[in-house]
């Protein structure tokens, strides 16, 4: 079993930025992908960026050049550096980590609030 704890999330003017970590404990031998989604009130949860066991990453259109996933591969710790953060990305944001066997698990979400 995979558990994740992520920090990082606030409130922010636009424009602004805020970096989110993700940190997994348990299992974490297993972890093959990790990435960031998020869920604003009233929508489906979308996919912001994905950092493959490889290094490859993956990116939202609406992020992209403002987002910047990472990956410490000494402790699998994940990082989202956001910049040029616009009211629109206010969400909660979740960690997911997909392993090797199948299994994805999700963190508990940390909310992300951007003031016009």
């Amino acid at each position: 079993q995979v558990q994740l704890a992520e920090s990082g999330g606030g409130l922010v003017q636009a424009g602004g930025s805020l970096r989110l970590s993700c940190t997994p404990s348990g299992s974490i031998f297993s972890i093959a992908d990790m990435g960031w989604y998020r869920q604003a009130p009233g929508k489906q949860r979308e996919l912001v960026a994905i950092i493959r066991s490889g290094g490859t990453t993956v990116y939202a259109d609406s992020v992209k050049g403002r987002f910047t996933i990472s990956r410490d591969n000494a402790n699998n710790t994940v990082y989202l550096q956001m910049n040029s953060l616009k009211p629109e990305d206010t969400a909660a944001y979740y960690c997911n980590a997909d392993s090797a066997y199948g299994s994805s698990h999700w963190g508990q979400g940390t909310q992300v609030t951007v003031s016009a």
